[in-house]
């Protein structure tokens, strides 16, 4: 409760003085999934299909991570410094880990993920790339091509096999069902070998730009494919024969080519350093266009889109997923597994009336198209979903025509939004796809009313608010919220049911602000949604108490409060309370048979809702006065409630 003081002299002064106070106011596919991997870097990754795995090496962290086809972390081997390139045996019962920090390659069991075995490679400084080709393991190092052989009772290393035609620790590549092929490119120099017991005899050798950042070759050994950011053929993944390395194709990308994986079906993934183009480009075998490609989003974190990591990519052995790492500008890597990349991505087209009329029929019509559009008569599903099928309704399934179009007719039953939803399967070569469309379909305009709206009610009232719903088809259900003016109350249901028989519904509301009623029918499969609003309005609660009086007494028939002349009265002023709330404080003086208001001022409310004014007492006798308190809306310093004057309180001074 706060004080404050008014002079009453003052005050009789100004109105003899003829004054007045002044009172005061207050189409490409994205990446299916994706997950963070716990890596500081990545050198290779490989994936094992038996037991669907995936397996990424982290040179900075010298560790092995590694995780199911969803990127969850299953296992993570320590104490591997600098490992980089990474081997599948061909049973997948071991992966092999080229340790560049230690100069040895480690076995790990992909049964369990420990540690077979930890072969030194004597001589062989930072192996890098590893291939399995007839049981040996083939690898990179710094002084050219080795290979270690653990098919017997003693492990067998060979280094210095590749001769002169490379003189750098090589990429390596190869495929299970070419036997005996291994190409190596390294040091500005590309070469393919026969690889047997005996070693490695050079076929054929020759010159490889220094852009190249990946090796592999297609499964019948007769071409090895780079990753190529070079000038010539332009940017993309040119294929050299294996007899004489002539280039006899290239499958071009736009932006710069930083990763090349074939999958045992010959199917080609090319990966690529872009921001503003797909990363990953998905080619089937001779054909420059791609067949699919995915773009890697944006980080939630603010970062640009995500890139590829140089090389980080794997096929799944049944060609379901290729897998990705990507790095975003924080240094964030993610293991994204792109599914169904060798089917096609169609598109699927639906086209439908913006509006239309319930119960009379419309037309629907729409387009498959893709690549290699599927044949004529391609069966695709059609549902309808509407307020009486919220789940969908299946309708008769329409066919394709030569040129991938197809239309339907339907008779919609239900108005409001009814969505047509058309579905493709998808076959060998082409994803599913579907596409959908939303007709308005017209309904009836309900009758909805609701009383009470403009009233004016005392503080606490208990007012019922009676909405009225007309004729509908089967939904009977009304809503009644309550929303009370003000930023900390919000709306709130009041009730939610059907009708009565004569159509009404009912709810009491506390006025104690002024409120908007609002009534809700969500509408049926006839008659549309419709609300309507009441604003009602509710007095705030003033009342005022005086005190250092020594009598009350009636002058006429009004009752005043009687003071000396030389005491101060103090009214105090109870509001209900609102944050910021201000009482008006009104005086007016008894002169010559009139009551002058002599000005009025602004008092803030304490948090209890009280406000005590003491008046300074005018010193003589003889003088009359009257005050009341009152809540102006909008001046009073909010407008949740409706401007309320307090009752007038009457005081004479004496002797």
């Amino acid at each position: 409760m706060r004080r404050r003081s008014i002079s009453i002299a003052t005050t009789v002064a100004v109105l003899l003085g003829s004054a007045a106070l002044t009172a005061t106011t207050a189409g490409t596919a994205m990446a299916d999934s994706a997950k963070t991997l716990p890596v500081a870097s990545v050198g290779d990754l490989i994936v094992d299909g038996v037991h669907r795995r995936v397996y990424v090496s982290d040179p900075s962290g010298g560790k092995l991570v590694v995780t199911d086809y969803t990127g969850a972390v299953k296992a993570t081997l320590t104490g591997l410094p600098g490992v980089t390139g990474l081997a599948l045996s061909p049973d997948s019962e071991q992966v092999y880990a080229a340790v560049k920090g230690a100069d040895r390659i480690v076995s790990v069991e992909t049964a369990t993920y420990t540690r077979t075995a930890s072969h030194p490679l004597d001589g062989a400084d930072a192996p890098a790339d590893l291939e399995v080709v007839d049981g040996r393991i083939w690898f990179g190092y710094a002084g050219g091509l080795g290979s270690l052989d653990v098919s017997g009772a003693e492990p067998v290393v060979r280094l210095d096999q590749d001769g002169t035609a490379l003189g750098a620790a090589p990429m390596l590549a190869a495929d299970p069902a070419a036997p005996g092929v291994l190409a190596a490119g390294g040091g500005g120099r590309l070469a393919v070998f026969d690889v047997s017991a005996d070693g490695a005899a050079l076929r054929v050798a020759g010159s490889l730009d220094s852009s190249v950042k990946q090796l592999d070759l297609t499964p019948d050994g007769t071409q090895v494919l780079a990753s190529w950011d070079g000038t010539g053929s332009g940017y993309g993944l040119p294929a050299y024969s294996t007899t004489d390395l002539t280039e006899v194709r290239s499958y071009p990308i736009d932006a710069y080519p930083n990763a090349v994986r074939i999958a045992p079906d010959g199917t080609i993934a090319g990966g690529s350093y872009s921001w503003y183009e797909p990363d990953v480009h998905i080619h089937r075998a001779g054909d420059p266009k791609p067949t699919r490609e995915y773009d890697f989003p944006a980080g939630s974190n603010g970062s640009g889109p995500d890139t590829l990591v140089d090389g980080a990519l794997a096929w799944a052995p049944d060609t379901s997923r290729v897998f990705a790492v990507s790095q975003n500008d924080y240094g964030t890597y993610s293991l994204r597994a792109l599914t169904d990349p060798t089917r096609e991505l169609p598109k699927l087209t639906v086209s439908a009336p913006a509006k239309a009329d319930r119960a009379k029929k419309l037309t629907v019509t729409g387009k498959l198209s893709s690549k290699t559009r599927p044949a004529a008569g391609t069966v695709l599903t059609v549902t309808r979903t509407d307020v009486e099928s919220p789940k969908g309704k299946a309708l008769p399934s329409v066919k394709t025509k030569a040129d991938g179009t197809f239309s339907f007719t339907d008779t919609p039953p239900a108005g409001g939004k009814v969505t047509y939803k058309v579905s493709y399967a998808g076959d060998a070569t082409h994803a599913p796809a579907s596409g959908s469309d939303a007709v308005t379909v017209s309904r009836k305009s309900p009758s909805l009313t609701l009383n009470n709206n403009g009233k004016l009610y005392a503080y606490g009232k208990d007012v019922t608010f009676t909405a009225h719903l007309g004729s509908t088809y089967k939904n009977r259900t009304v809503s009644l919220y309550a929303d009370p003016f003000g930023t900390d109350k919000g709306k709130k249901l009041l009730k939610t049911a059907k009708v009565n028989a004569k159509g009404n519904l009912s709810a009491t509301v506390d006025m104690t602000r002024d409120t908007t009623v609002t009534a809700v029918f969500a509408g049926d499969a006839r008659y549309a949604a419709k609300t309507v609003k009441s604003v009602a309005y509710a007095h705030a609660k003033v009342s005022t108490s005086v005190s250092k009086h020594y009598k009350t007494g009636k002058i006429g028939s009004t009752t005043y409060y009687w003071f000396h002349k030389n005491t101060d009265p103090v009214f105090t002023t109870t509001m209900n309370y609102y944050q910021g709330r201000h009482q008006r404080f009104q005086l007016q003086v008894y002169y010559d048979g009139t009551w002058y208001d002599s000005g009025s001022e602004y008092f803030a409310l304490g948090s209890n809702g009280k406000s005590a004014v003491s008046l300074e007492a005018p010193g003589e006798s003889g003088i009359r006065a009257r005050m009341r308190s009152s809540y102006v809306n909008g001046s009073s310093g909010d407008t949740v409630n409706s401007t309320t004057h307090g009752a007038w309180k009457y005081m004479t001074f004496t002797k």
